[in-house]
């Protein structure tokens, strides 16, 4: 029980970080939105999204944890971050920059977890809690980055192509959302017929572990047993 709850709270933590970050960027940016609506602050309540941030994010670790032993793919989302682009001098080109940051953020937090390996006298609860919150700050960064309406790749996606495409584009997010769940569902369905295809776990994962071990040797913590 205090290792699913231990795994719910480092879930909470690195997505509501991830939507901190969308308001404070869009903050700098001059769009006072989330600010005046109390979203740029650490306080759960303002953030946690009952089935976002807590129930399927838990659900999608523990299972992972129990049958693969590790996190490849994570979803998750908390309450949505106001951002108004009107303030914004190049609307489309700092959204996508909005956006970049959720992800940027959650690399910042594996590589202060991979930091933190280094302490001397850790113990091995910590060293395992501390390894898989870089599981999962990578595993949202790059799930997230996915370029897929309205994840934040997709519209990091608007902000880089050209405008009649970025046009045509943005129109995907209307069945974005039954495009992600059915890249995270149809894999587990199709495994129950035989047909092994799950292009998120076998594009992704490799990502996070080679992003995983170039930041331990980065932060010189590649010698902790993980």
């Amino acid at each position: 029980m205090i290792s699913i709850l231990l795994t719910i709270a480092l879930i909470a933590t690195a997505i509501i970080l991830h939507e901190i970050a969308h308001g404070a960027v869009a903050y700098a940016f001059g769009d006072p939105t989330a600010r005046l609506m109390g979203r740029l602050t650490l306080n759960p309540v303002k953030h946690v999204d009952k089935v976002g941030t807590l129930l399927l994010p838990g659900f999608l670790a523990i299972t992972q944890m129990l049958s693969l032993g590790r996190v490849v793919v994570m979803f998750g989302w908390a309450k949505p971050v106001p951002v108004d682009p009107r303030y914004f001098r190049y609307p489309r080109q700092m959204m996508a920059v909005v956006a970049l940051a959720g992800p940027a953020s959650n690399v910042v937090l594996a590589f202060l977890a991979a930091f933190a390996l280094r302490f001397d006298g850790l113990s091995d609860g910590v060293v395992d809690a501390l390894n898989l919150f870089i599981d999962l700050n990578l595993a949202l960064a790059f799930f997230n980055m996915v370029p897929i309406p309205p994840l934040d790749g997709g519209r990091v996606m608007v902000g880089l192509l050209p405008q009649p495409l970025a046009g045509q584009y943005a129109k995907l997010e209307r069945y974005g959302m039954l495009m992600v769940i059915g890249l995270i569902m149809l894999p587990p369905l199709l495994s129950m017929q035989g047909i092994h295809f799950d292009p998120l776990r076998q594009t992704l994962w490799p990502a996070v572990e080679w992003t995983r071990q170039v930041i331990l040797r980065l932060v010189g913590a590649d010698f902790v047993q993980v």
